[in-house]
Formats: structure tokens, sequence, C-alpha cells
């Protein structure tokens, strides 16, 4: 009897994997092989699917639209991840002291990111419209007007404009991440940096970015997925426009399965997980090593 309770007490750890297990299965696994085997076929989302083999990943490739639709979303990513990355870190710096009023302060800019980004968006398209827009006015208050141009009708301007508001948007959640990394890190490591003459930026350097790496893992990791999937922000403010200019793969595969093109709007999903997935398996790789070296 002895024996048989430890040997279950030893294999229970097993047992306890399984739901987590059927879970991880039934919402990822067996999506991920559905979707594998619908983007090997020309199925519309109605009739009967048939077998095309690759010939979806090849006409991907071969589209010019669905390749300017990768560039727009990787340089919408390159943009819009490290300078969330940075401001939601100064946010963090400011506002981890005993400053008067921190507690409104964190929550004025973490507020945007409990709104719909869609909403926001359509906010923010308000905002923006030349000659009728707030944004306009205020400047035309100034004498600025001239300063003010149909900045969503460019390909450049609306590119920058959108990675904008959603660093203004999301910038909060990161700081959020940063502050308790901030929270976990003893003080006494301050105070002997402090004794040692370490400056601010010694400390910064030396003490708080090295303890800082659990927290830069996880935003980075949230802000290249995030980045990579843009959806809303796009739809709200330029529905991808002008043209397909600023379209990102999100929005591409969304129009190619309400156009009777599942199949091949299953393929680019594909396309889209793979892109995700690379930048953010090299990440933690080189954050992993980056801890283990501090260590």
């Amino acid at each position: 009897m002895y024996l048989l309770r430890s040997s279950l007490s030893r294999n229970l750890h097993k047992f306890m994997a399984v739901p987590a297990f059927l879970l991880f299965s039934v919402f990822f696994l067996y999506p991920l092989l559905r979707g594998i085997g619908l983007s090997l076929t020309d199925w519309d989302g109605i009739s009967s699917a048939n077998f095309i083999g690759l010939k979806n990943f090849i006409n991907f490739f071969k589209d010019e639209r669905a390749l300017n639709d990768v560039k727009n979303t990787v340089f919408f990513a390159l943009g819009s991840a490290p300078l969330l990355n940075i401001v939601g870190l100064v946010y963090a710096l400011m506002l981890d002291g005993n400053l008067k009023g921190r507690g409104i302060a964190r929550a004025i800019i973490y507020l945007p990111a409990i709104i719909s980004p869609l909403i926001m968006g359509y906010i923010w398209y308000f905002i923006l419209q030349p000659e009728r827009g707030y944004f306009f006015h205020i400047l035309k208050n100034m004498n600025l007007e001239h300063l003010m141009g149909n900045w969503m009708a460019y390909y450049k301007s609306a590119m920058w404009m959108l990675i904008i508001v959603n660093v203004w948007q999301y910038a909060g959640m990161t700081m959020i991440v940063y502050l308790a990394g901030l929270q976990s890190i003893p003080l006494e490591l301050y105070e002997v940096g402090k004794i040692d003459g370490a400056g601010y930026f010694s400390r910064l350097y030396y003490i708080t970015l090295p303890l800082l790496i659990p927290s830069i893992r996880i935003n980075i990791v949230t802000n290249i997925i995030g980045s990579l999937s843009v959806f809303d922000i796009i739809m709200a403010l330029t529905e991808g426009g002008p043209g397909y200019s600023t379209e990102s793969l999100s929005i591409y595969i969304m129009r190619m399965c309400y156009g009777s093109k599942t199949g091949y709007s299953t393929a680019v999903a594909l396309v889209l997980f793979f892109i995700i997935l690379i930048p953010v398996v090299l990440s933690l790789r080189i954050m992993n090593s980056r801890e283990v070296e501090r260590i």
C-alpha cells in the first residue's frame, strides 16, 4: 500500500497536466491541423472542398497586393513594438517613485487600453479630419493650420499616424508590466549603487534593466504578436486605404475569407502565423541568453 501511494504521488503531476493538454489540443492543435488541411484546398466556405496542394501558397507569393500587405505589417511592427516598449518603460520609470498624483497619472495613461481599438480608431479619425477635425481647430486657433494636412491620404504619413495612435493606446499596458517588474527590485540594490558612486543611468543600466528582463520578455513578445496581427486601428482609421496601401495581412485575410476564398485565406493565415512565430522565438532565445549571461 505504501509503495502504491508513493507511486501515485510521483505520477500525480502527469495526471494534473491532462486537463491543460486537452484544452491546448481543442483550442490550438486541432484548429492548427484543421487549418493546414483547409489551406491545401479551394474551399469557398460553402461547397465541398477540393485538394489543390500548395497552389494557395504559390498564389500568395505571386500576389503583389498580398506581398505589399506583408511589407505593411512588418513595417507597422518594426515601428510599433519598439516604441511601445520604450514609451512604456519611460512611463514606468517616471511613475515608479513617490510622485504626488501618480495613481491618477497611471490610470489616465492606462485608460485608452481598456477602450475598444475600433472605437479608439474612430475617435482619432474624427480628431485628425482635415479642415474639420478637433486637431485642425486647435492649430487654427494658434494660426498654424497650414501644418495640418490630410495625413491619412498618403501612405507614409498614414502608416506613421497608425503607429502613433497604436502606441498612444497601448503604452499603458506595457507600463503596467514594467511597473510590476520595478516594484519587485529590492531598494537595497539601489542604495548600494549610490554608496559605490553610481549615477542614475549607471544604476539603470547595471541594476534596473538586468532585473527587468522577465518584464522586457513579456512586453516584447506581446507587442510583437499584437503589432503583427494589427486589424482594428487600421480598419477604423484608413480601412487599408488609400487603395490598399495601408492594408495589413489580417485585413487581407478577412477580405479574402468574405470573398469566398476560405481555403486561400486559411493559407494566408498560416503564413501570418509563421511571420509572428519567427520573431517571437528569436526574441525569446535572445532574451533567455541575456538572462543567463547576467546570472
